[in-house]
């Protein structure tokens, strides 16, 4: 017999409620003999304001109801028992020695009995009848907890895939065990560029079938020495890969993870189950812990293994995608230059600040170099957020050097960088504003291919957008000549893009407005006054930053 058949036709407590006290005692005399614990009622109110004020815990599993009873029938008694969400698994099987037609037996099926058995009744056919509706009722119930615990695995793995940071994953991972397991879990995870370790736990009890919790709950994050996910690694899985468990003990659990005064020490009282799960040899494993009690099953051990797996695998995601974006972030800043001149009558400065760690890489850039004309000061930005970006922008900014160095005026730069894109880029678009600075950096030329445009800051703090402009570059369209604009000492340019104004369901010139103030009661420095506007409009932006101020003395 396997283990389940076992587990569905062991005893059990049973309600027998029967008017009929000498009834009542041949019953649950039966029952008794049979191993199972009897509690009895004498009518309908008195059985169901037992089953009402049993704890969930203590709640018979199976009824066995009279259907002749004094204050109600036992039809009704079944009924609302059926209707309660507490009782409504509850096996109930009506007896009869005076409903014994066949109308009365459908009727009792009718109305929600799981057996009808009417006088004469075998004592062999009663237990039977009780191991049957017992088995059927247990087995019901374990498919319906297995499908709301695989429910929680779904919800947890989505959870943990969603996280965008290692604190943020080691406590979805935590949570998502609570959740599964209906225990206290721990999580213990390396982040993603393998600098620091995170330990998550919670002290609840998750409620399978419900989303995990999260970060306004009872999940606690705290950094941890890495040496930790060092100790459980050796304990359990060592250098293998997939997912391994081991039952510790109270003392091991504690003389691993700390000691007696250690809140991650007490999380469980007894015994601790670990599993640790890894996807690639060399990579730093997942680590999570539950209570021991909590893998009674072989189901629990299987659901356990699959949602370490599903950690391990995210974080696996996590950890590329970090990689990933490092990787093109340093090749993003390789096309940018690496110093800016130094040309009298002119200070600049210049920042840029890549877009959130979890925001695909953009296409911003700049560029100032000297030319035969004077100083050459470029802004652009490449159409869309992805590595192909990047690598256009690279490519604009190295083509409009080599065009500059051949002593072209700005329009004529516009044009032949457009001429380039239709040819080699088509179907791409990229927004460039090109000032030039004449010798004296008295006067400046501006030509701009659809870029936000540049503001320029008086002596006296007023500001003005010189709005000029022509299409974007990529449309093979003719562009206007650059319009001259004089600028008194003690003037200061701002070139930027738009990620450091543009913020979604806003108004653009709203934006420019702000910044208009804004730049009028920044520092006279131009190192200052890009540290400002930076720290003033630059905070929590999803997208790539580029500013580029020049003073003129």
């Amino acid at each position: 017999m396997s283990s389940h058949l076992r587990q569905d036709s062991a005893v059990a407590k049973v309600l027998v409620l029967d008017d009929d006290e000498t009834k009542r005692y041949i019953i649950g005399s039966w029952l008794r003999r049979a191993g199972h614990t009897v509690v009895e009622a004498v009518d309908g109110a008195d059985g169901l304001a037992l089953l009402s004020a049993a704890a969930d815990t203590e709640l018979p599993e199976l009824a066995v109801v009279d259907v002749k009873l004094p204050d109600m029938s036992g039809f009704e008694v079944c009924e609302q028992i059926k209707a309660d969400p507490r009782t409504a698994s509850l096996p109930v099987i009506h007896v009869s020695a005076t409903a014994v037609e066949l109308s009365d037996r459908t009727q009792g099926l009718h109305r929600g009995a799981d057996a009808y058995l009417t006088d004469p009744i075998a004592p062999d056919e009663l237990l039977a009848t009780v191991t049957a509706a017992l088995r059927y009722a247990r087995a019901r119930r374990r498919a319906e907890r297995l499908a709301a615990r695989v429910a929680a695995l779904n919800s947890s793995t989505l959870a943990v895939y969603a996280a965008k940071d290692g604190r943020a994953f080691a406590e979805a991972a935590a949570a998502g065990a609570a959740t599964l397991m209906e225990s206290p879990a721990i999580a213990v995870a390396l982040s993603p560029d393998n600098r620091t370790l995170f330990l998550a736990s919670t002290n609840g009890r998750g409620q399978a079938g419900r989303p995990p919790r999260t970060a306004d709950s009872d999940v606690t994050v705290s950094p941890e020495e890495p040496r930790l996910l060092d100790l459980l690694t050796d304990q359990v899985l060592g250098d293998g890969t997939g997912t391994h468990t081991a039952v510790l003990s109270g003392a091991n659990w504690r003389a691993l993870v700390g000691d007696e005064e250690s809140s991650r020490a007490d999380v469980f009282p007894h015994e601790v189950a670990l599993i640790l799960a890894r996807t690639k040899r060399g990579r730093p494993p997942v680590a999570l812990a539950i209570d021991a009690t909590a893998l009674a099953e072989v189901d629990d051990r299987e659901l356990l293994s699959q949602l370490a797996q599903a950690c391990a695998l995210a974080l696996e995601a996590l950890r590329s995608r970090s990689e990933e974006h490092a990787l093109v972030l340093t090749l993003q800043r390789s096309f940018l230059p690496d110093r800016l001149p130094e040309v009298p009558g002119a200070e600049l400065a210049v920042r840029y600040q890549p877009a959130a760690d979890d925001a695909e890489i953009g296409g911003d850039f700049y560029e100032a170099l000297e030319t035969p004309d004077g100083l050459l000061l470029a802004i652009g930005d490449v159409a869309g957020h992805s590595l192909k970006a990047a690598m256009i922008m690279g490519e604009v900014r190295h083509a409009l050097r080599a065009y500059a160095i051949e002593g072209h005026d700005p329009r004529a730069l516009l044009e032949r960088l457009d001429a380039l894109l239709v040819r080699l880029r088509p179907a791409m678009t990229v927004t460039v504003c090109l000032v030039l600075v004449e010798p004296g950096a008295r006067r400046i030329q501006v030509a701009n291919a659809g870029h936000i445009p540049p503001v320029l800051r008086y002596p006296d703090g007023s500001t003005r957008y010189l709005t000029e402009h022509g299409p974007l570059l990529g449309l093979n369209l003719p562009h206007p000549p650059a319009v001259g604009h004089d600028v008194p000492a003690d003037s200061t340019l701002l070139l930027l893009t738009d990620g450091l104004i543009e913020v979604p369901g806003d108004d653009l010139d709203d934006s420019l407005n702000e910044l208009g103030s804004s730049l009028s009661r920044a520092p006279g420095e131009v190192e200052d006054l890009c540290d400002v506007l930076l720290d003033t409009f630059g905070k929590g932006k999803t997208d790539d930053i580029a500013l580029l101020a020049a003073r003129f003395h």
